[in-house]
């Protein structure tokens, strides 16, 4: 048996309401107001499409043992390079091994599913053990556009295998089709959209029913099979007019989640089926869409090792954990659509020696630091003397990760002075249950919030940016852990 053995997402906790874009916008579009229902997913200044197929991955890898992982694809249509291999840089922040396979998938909402596929069938052949597969994406929008106000930032974590597998994998059909709804050119910063009703009528009215049709024949099934029929779509009631035309139960449609979240493009197929297995049950046959420049169709079936797995966070954790943001300004800024006032200690050159990133990059992408094998202290950096003063062996240090370690506020301080794109500055020391600290800035924080004592979890986070060079530095942050 092939299929998904584990399952997680992430959905940013800032979630911008939607009458406060309409607000801003009212002035010179009356009819604004009419789609300003509900709330979409922000992502913070410091997350994009890595560093939320991180902490999609992390909630997926939850228990695993990441050893015996032999792949990793990333997809995203938002990477932050379009020349480094950013699914290596997930990787190294997952602390996967360096003898692994790994592929950045792109250029189509589609590239999540695709990317899916591409797992499943190097598991079914053979190839490959255990494949991750991770995606996720932050749309760039125009302001007063419809795209800001459907657009959401999210992301999605699959482990793919042949142990303990919760979904079944029972087969999948792809059409490659070159329509265009869409396209965003070589250096431009925001898509160009064609006219909705022809990519109703024209693109998902014809080439989705052909799809499902076809992966139904393929996998012997009927419609009425079905039980939870995905197809991320910003029209509404769009996936549940296709899902009657093919004959699948209006109660099978998932809820796209356009109301709590919004569209987060190429990872929304994954978003929706990772929250889809936290409700199913065993035995349910799932049926999965991804539309663009073709459409893949991919179908499962829940197995009785899905009711035994233990909820470890997931994509209703995160739904359920979101702040709500009315501040639309505080949105261009994190943005960067609009040219703000920096003040003079923004004033720096932020330029990376990269020959110090690659030789320290455990430390720096992995949170790796060190743990004295003669008396048991953690410590980071890791160093070559240990720092208990009643041991200071030598060369006694093996790796010890931290990422994953509970950790607590020590000392903490809020600063307006310092430069902060989300003021105040917060920082502080953080220890760690295990041993071992460090001063690490600290983010998703609101002023008044923060006190010494509390619980705290590493996020992986973009530490700054080099606008000069156009190059984003990682590290990792502090999250307070607000109690409930």
């Amino acid at each position: 048996m092939v299929g998904i053995t584990h399952f997680g997402g992430y959905v940013p906790r800032l979630r911008l309401q939607r009458k406060a874009i309409a607000a801003a916008h009212i002035w010179m579009n009356p009819g604004a107001g009419a789609g300003a229902r509900g709330e979409r997913s922000m992502a913070n200044w410091d997350e994009d499409a890595v560093t939320m197929a991180v902490e999609a991955a992390r909630d997926c890898l939850t228990g695993v043992d990441r050893s015996g992982i032999d792949s990793i694809y990333l997809a995203s249509t938002s990477l932050p390079f379009a020349d480094r291999q950013c699914s290596g840089l997930v990787s190294a922040a997952l602390n996967l091994a360096e003898n692994i396979g790994s592929a950045d998938i792109t250029s189509s909402l589609r590239a999540g599913t695709t990317a899916l596929i591409q797992a499943l069938s190097a598991v079914k052949s053979g190839d490959q053990k255990k494949a991750l597969v991770a995606a996720g994406d932050n749309r760039a929008a125009k302001a007063a556009s419809p795209q800001e106000m459907q657009f959401g930032d999210g992301a999605a974590a699959l482990l793919v295998g042949r142990d303990e597998v919760v979904a079944d994998y029972l087969g999948s059909v792809s059409l490659t089709i070159d329509f265009v709804d869409h396209f965003r050119g070589e250096g431009e910063d925001f898509d160009y959209n064609w006219e909705e009703r022809w990519i109703r009528d024209e693109g998902y009215s014809k080439i989705v029913p052909r799809a499902v049709k076809a992966a139904l024949a393929k996998t012997g099934l009927q419609a009425s099979d079905i039980a939870h029929f995905i197809m991320p779509c910003v029209f509404s009631g769009l996936a549940a007019s296709l899902a009657k035309a093919v004959g699948i139960a209006p109660e099978a449609v998932v809820d796209n989640l356009q109301a709590v979240c919004g569209d987060t493009g190429s990872a929304h197929a994954l978003l929706l089926l990772a929250h889809s297995l936290e409700n199913a049950k065993p035995g349910s046959r799932i049926m999965v869409v991804g539309f663009g420049q073709g459409c893949d169709v991919l179908i499962f079936q829940a197995t009785e090792a899905l009711a035994k797995r233990a909820a470890a966070g997931g994509v209703a954790a995160c739904l359920n954990a979101g702040r709500a943001e009315t501040n639309y300004m505080k949105y261009l800024v994190f943005r960067g659509l609009v040219e703000w006032e920096k003040g003079m200690r923004a004033e720096k050159d932020n330029k990376t020696a990269l020959t110090t990133l690659y030789r320290k990059r455990e430390m720096i992408l992995g949170l790796i630091g060190g743990k004295c094998t003669k008396c048991g202290t953690a410590q980071f950096p890791a160093a070559r003397i240990c720092v208990n003063p009643n041991c200071n062996a030598v060369d006694s240090q093996e790796p010890y990760p931290f990422a994953d370690q509970p950790a607590r506020i020590l000392s903490w301080s809020a600063d307006f002075l310092t430069f902060s794109m989300d003021p105040p500055q917060h920082y502080g020391m953080v220890t760690f249950d295990g041993g071992g600290r460090f001063l690490a800035d600290f983010t998703d924080c609101d002023a008044g919030t923060v006190d010494s004592g509390m619980n705290v979890r590493m996020v992986f986070r973009i530490k700054d940016f080099d606008e000069r060079r156009g190059f984003r530095k990682y590290f990792w942050k502090a999250v307070p852990v607000l109690a409930k």
